[in-house]
């Protein structure tokens, strides 16, 4: 396009409306109806006064779906990069790479005033140093709108800078033993198993960088024959083939300046580096990614390209967009404890907010947020000094999904109103909905989704936990494995999930009805099927469903009319039915008030006298720690306050023999969420004190490992579930506010509930001294429990 007075008078006032834009979206951000909230999420920055040790002091920075681990280590500028979505042909999660910034003469340089501070109202990372009358500032942040990455470096003097791409896999590896826990083979490897090698070159003034998935034999393609499955093959969801990603690392005035060794910790590297032409007192460096399922590597590269460009000619305005995102995501919800500073009360809220700060960069990812460590993993053996593995690995897999942990993930997004971070959970299942069904038919020849406690990201079992050497005439729809057989009803609370998002927000959820549905449909006619095969009626004497085998989450094997499923079954059931005609017509409707009919009673017992809630009719052996016996009262609310029964699920907290040999904070551990759902306050402040409490690391919600890994998203998100629950519990139209919540424990809240309703609260010397009702036509439902 040719230059021209009115061209260039359009873009002035473009721009210059794009900057109005940004002044009334921030103070409108800031308006917190009527409350003052002074930008109150500043007093949770996380400040260092000195550059760290290694990768595991690194500090979270991302958006989107990118995550950053961002460190200085001996005046180097380093950042690891993930990205949601990058499966190898092994169903491996890898890395994109590592980022190195040097700066000449460093303002870093030993014995420099230093600080890094994460600034969570603008989600980014500032770094700051000052040596000898030189200072420099460098900023790092991530736009929420495309995936790209920027360094901004500011400094008083010229310098010279020098980054570079480094990476691992810029030779094939083959992985061994225990590192196989980062793929899909685990502990059960057919042969040899090799991490293949990136695409690394220079490409004019930049570095180009990609893994595509190509012909070699994949997870998938295991899975597929092992379970017997070739003849539906092409019939089935594959989210592996021909993924490919990567991307490049360019800035403002460098050029190319070779390639270079060296060894960070455990793991070998190759970099490619990138200086500037000149010292400058500005430095622009952006690293752009891009994923996708391509044809072509062309196309993928021509994606990469176009969106480089945009990243370069609109930063300013993706930057002005992007702390607009973070402060509406801080003004929504939040949870300010007004203890003094660094006590233990201030560090669970500022822990709950450094959480959720983490979950929010995947808010636009296609896939969810791993259990196993999210977007923010690092060197493996700082986590466990005998995985001296390369920085792709993660304990429990890539691509693998482990249902129980994932779902502690997601449920404190209702509260929080991050109902656009959950999109990526349920169309998980959505996508692997046809390969569910399909399983099932083949198998059984009967109809619904059947989706097994730890299934690939394409809806089949895990090929290790299927396991390879079974008897012959086993059952081929089933996992022969002693935790996981029979587990089926973990998907419900995803399920349930979808359906609270109607009731929350009133969002349309007609693309997962069919998912809701297909799961209810398979345990109807199951377990006929099952009793069929055992006998020659398919209901019990009292026309009930027999939930035989089963299994009360991984714990109670072999069960009986397990309590989890009974209550999962029923809540989802009532949910479904309680939904607008607009989603079922009247004989879905009729079929599903027969089937909630069918399920049966749940089972009790005693311990010295006091009835609790029993975990299942009968069951064979206990084979883990869980305590499905409470799944009753989280997640399925069919006990607690206001509620029939609450003595007894009070009983089976207090007396239930293996609940209390079960009880730990740790990991996913619920003990904290059943306390607050239970209304035992006391209990539940103890537990959230050891839930959300600093973690060993440098980053104080950097939890783990756990039982999982490092950082452990459900031991963050189990913690947020039971502090959210101590704070405001929903029934229906009712709303309980404080039903758990100490009274010396002064509080600025707000929370969403059903039916579009923002509860805003600050308790003050044991007082309610303001209550913000959104619509204030809900303030009647309101009901103070503080006591």
């Amino acid at each position: 396009m040719l230059a021209c007075p009115g061209f260039t008078l359009f873009s002035s006032l473009k721009r210059l409306f794009s900057w109005i834009l940004y002044i009334i979206i921030l103070i409108f951000s800031r308006i917190d109806n009527g409350l003052a909230q002074q930008n109150t999420i500043d007093q949770y920055n996380v400040v260092w006064n000195n550059q760290s040790k290694n990768s595991s002091e690194s500090m979270p920075c991302g958006g989107g779906d990118v995550g950053l681990n961002v460190w200085v280590e001996n005046g180097d500028l380093l950042f690891y990069v993930a990205k949601s979505g990058t499966f190898d042909h092994n169903n491996t999660v890898l890395k994109l790479g590592r980022v190195r910034l040097k700066l000449s003469p460093n303002p870093f340089a030993e014995g420099a005033t230093f600080q890094q501070e994460l600034v969570l109202n603008k989600g980014q990372v500032e770094i700051k140093g000052a040596t000898s009358g030189l200072s420099a500032n460098v900023t790092i942040w991530v736009d929420v709108f495309r995936p790209v990455v920027h360094v901004d470096v500011s400094s008083n003097k010229p310098i010279r800078a020098e980054a570079a791409f480094e990476s691992w896999r810029y030779v094939d590896h083959v992985t061994k033993g225990k590192e196989n826990n980062a793929n899909s083979y685990k502990f059960a490897p057919q042969g040899e198993v090799r991490t293949l090698k990136d695409s690394i070159r220079f490409a004019g003034d930049d570095v180009i960088f990609y893994h595509r998935n190509g012909t070699e034999r994949s997870a998938f393609d295991v899975t597929v024959q092992q379970q017997g499955l070739d003849s539906i093959k092409n019939q089935l969801f594959n989210p592996i083939a021909n993924r490919t990603f990567g991307g490049s690392l360019s800035g403002r005035g460098f050029k190319p300046a070779g390639t270079y060794r060296g060894k960070y910790l455990d793991t070998e590297f190759q970099g490619w580096k990138l200086v500037s032409a000149s010292a400058f007192r500005t430095h622009a460096l952006v690293l752009t990614l891009h994923t996708d399922q391509s044809e072509r590597i062309d196309d993928w590269k021509q994606e990469l390209e176009n969106l480089r460009k945009e990243a370069v000619t609109q930063a300013k305005t993706a930057q002005m967009k992007t702390q607009a995102w973070w402060n509406e995501f801080w003004t929504k919800s939040f949870i300010y404890i007004t203890s003094p500073v660094s006590s233990p009360e201030w560090q669970v809220a500022r822990n709950y907010q450094l959480f959720r700060y983490m979950l929010g960069c995947n808010a636009l990812g296609k896939y969810p947020t791993k259990f196993n460590g999210g977007l923010f993993t690092y060197d493996p053996s700082l986590t466990d000094s005998t995985m001296r593995f390369t920085p792709d690995f993660r304990n429990w897999g890539g691509g693998i999904h482990t249902a129980q942990n994932q779902r502690l993930v997601y449920w404190p997004m209702l509260k929080s109103g991050d109902w656009q971070l959950m999109k990526p959970q349920f169309d998980f299942y959505r996508n692997i909905l046809k390969n569910a069904e399909l399983r099932t038919a083949f198998y059984w020849k009967h109809k619904g989704a059947s989706f097994t406690e730890q299934i690939e990201n394409f809806g089949l079992p895990n090929s290790a936990e299927y396991t390879w050497k079974r008897p012959a005439d086993y059952d081929k729809g089933m996992e022969y494995n002693a935790w996981l057989e029979y587990e089926w009803d973990t998907v419900l609370e995803f399920c349930l999930m979808m359906l609270e998002t109607e009731r929350y927000v009133g969002q349309n959820i007609s693309e997962y009805v069919p998912l809701i549905e297909s799961c209810l449909t398979f345990f109807d006619e199951h377990y006929q099927y099952l009793a069929r095969r055992r006998g020659s009626k398919s209901l019990d004497g009292d026309k009930k469903l027999i939930l035989y085998p089963g299994s009360a989450a991984e714990t109670y094997k072999m069960a009986y009319n397990s309590s989890s499923t009974v209550s999962a079954l029923r809540t989802v059931l009532t949910r479904l039915l309680e939904l607008p005609d607009t989603y079922l017509t009247a004989g879905k409707r009729e079929a599903w008030k027969a089937m909630l009919e069918r399920i049966p009673p749940i089972n009790y017992r005693s311990f010295d006298g006091h009835p609790t809630i029993a975990p299942a009719k009968l069951w064979e052996r206990i084979n883990n720690t869980e305590s499905p016996q409470l799944y009753p009262v989280f997640p399925w609310g069919i006990y607690g306050i206001g509620k029939p029964g609450l003595d007894t699920a009070v009983n089976t907290y207090r007396y239930d023999k293996d609940v209390l040999r079960f009880r730990s904070h740790v990991g996913w551990k619920q003990d904290n969420i059943f306390a607050a759902r239970l209304g035992l306050t006391d209990e539940a402040a103890r537990l959230t004190l050891l839930k959300l409490g600093n973690s060993p690391r440098r980053f104080p919600a950097f939890w783990g490992p756990g039982f999982d890994w490092t950082p452990d998203h459900n031991w963050g998100g189990s913690g947020m579930i039971g502090i959210q629950e101590m704070l405001m519990q929903v029934d229906g139209k009712k709303i309980f506010l404080f039903p758990a919540w100490p009274k010396t424990w002064d509080v600025h809240v707000k929370l969403h509930a059903p039916y579009n309703t923002t509860v805003e609260a600050v308790l003050k010397n044991g007082k309610l001294e303001s209550l913000n009702i959104i619509p204030e036509s809900r303030r009647v439902d309101v009901e103070n429990l503080l006591r």
